[in-house]
């Protein structure tokens, strides 16, 4: 049977960025074969026209999908799970799928949807990413234009739910495996830092929270979370159980202009000899991401007797390890590619890798 296609699906308030994150990961996908769902509704399918314009080998007008019937978890079964069978069907399968909701969907039960036969054993869900407007939850509110919220919201006659937003966004965070603490340019450091400590308080242990300017997320970061959330929804539980909710959709990108590339991101490459103990040393790595914060890390490590290199792969604290293949005449060496935000203590942490 072939493996299950990863999705992530991405949620957050109108104006948080959504669809600038979507689009600067298409545009950096580095040959991965994204197709994107789009939930917009209302008057024009502004989301599809951004994305299309970015690039004519990873924004395919076959590979964009949207769905105008309203907001995505109202009709799942009318609307989402249709195309996404669809998608699946097609003999040029994609590499990732892309949902991004509206912000007026919760998103539990976008996710549920992903257990429904028609798809369960074709596609599995990688992530969930919420996308916080950094500025608006400073400032105590969740969108940057809540009167932009309400009126999408009276367009949709299909909305089943009406939420108060505090607490949609509450269901956003729970559910929630990576929190991007978007326009993080527009705020001074303090507000920046205390922003990402609230919402890091906020949610379940082992959900990063990461700060972006427009939208700019190292790919590497974005996907392969590989949570399968579809499999863990007593963990990220409904405030509200009943479709009922406030708050708005889609994401503007700001009229500001500026250089938004990955400065807020950081890698290097650590090297040292072999190891004695796979599973102590993926115990001493996993020690270091705690310690350090760091987002991802991978690479590979010379195991001392064995003829074969051991992969690492780590998202978060949680390392997945496997030999892959023999070192043949390549050095028997110890690399690993460390990726977190800007200003890790690199000294540190190749001190504790090498260690």
């Amino acid at each position: 049977m072939p493996a299950k296609i990863p999705a992530t699906v991405v949620t957050g308030f109108l104006g948080a960025g959504k669809t600038t994150l979507i689009r600067h990961m298409l545009q950096n996908a580095n040959g991965k074969r994204i197709a994107l769902i789009i939930n917009e509704f209302g008057d024009l399918g502004v989301d599809g026209d951004i994305l299309r314009g970015c690039g004519d080998e990873t924004c395919r007008e076959e590979d964009i999908m949207e769905l105008s019937n309203g907001c995505i978890c109202c009709t799942v079964a009318d609307d989402f799970i249709p195309t996404m069978e669809k998608l699946l069907d097609r003999e040029d399968r994609p590499d990732h799928i892309v949902i991004e909701t509206s912000g007026l969907a919760l998103p539990q039960p976008l996710v549920r949807a992903f257990n429904w036969p028609g798809i369960s054993t074709r596609v599995t869900v990688d992530g969930v990413v919420t996308v916080v407007d950094g500025p608006a939850h400073h400032a105590g509110t969740f969108a940057h234009d809540v009167a932009a919220v309400d009126a999408q919201r009276a367009q949709d006659e299909n909305l089943d739910h009406e939420t108060p937003l505090s607490e949609l966004f509450e269901d956003q965070l729970a559910c929630a495996d990576m929190i991007v603490v978007n326009k993080s340019d527009l705020m001074d450091p303090t507000a920046l830092t205390a922003t990402t400590q609230t919402l890091t308080e906020a949610t379940r242990p082992g959900v990063r929270v990461v700060q972006a300017s427009m939208g700019a997320l190292p790919t590497e970061v974005l996907l392969g979370l590989e949570t399968a959330a579809e499999a863990d929804m007593a963990a990220r539980h409904e405030v509200h159980h009943h479709h009922h909710h406030d708050d708005d959709e889609d994401d503007d990108h700001h009229d500001h202009e500026h250089e938004h590339g990955h400065d807020e991101f950081e890698s290097f490459v650590v090297s040292r000899g072999e190891i004695a103990d796979p599973k102590a040393y993926a115990e001493q790595v996993a020690d270091v991401i705690r310690t350090h914060g760091i987002l991802r890390l991978k690479g590979f490590a010379a195991v001392a007797g064995k003829p074969m290199r051991l992969t690492l792969q780590a998202v978060g604290p949680r390392i997945d390890t496997y030999f892959d293949q023999p070192f043949g005449t390549a050095p028997r060496e110890t690399r690993l590619v460390v990726i977190g935000q800007t200003g890790l203590d690199r000294a540190a942490i190749e001190q504790a890798l090498v260690a």
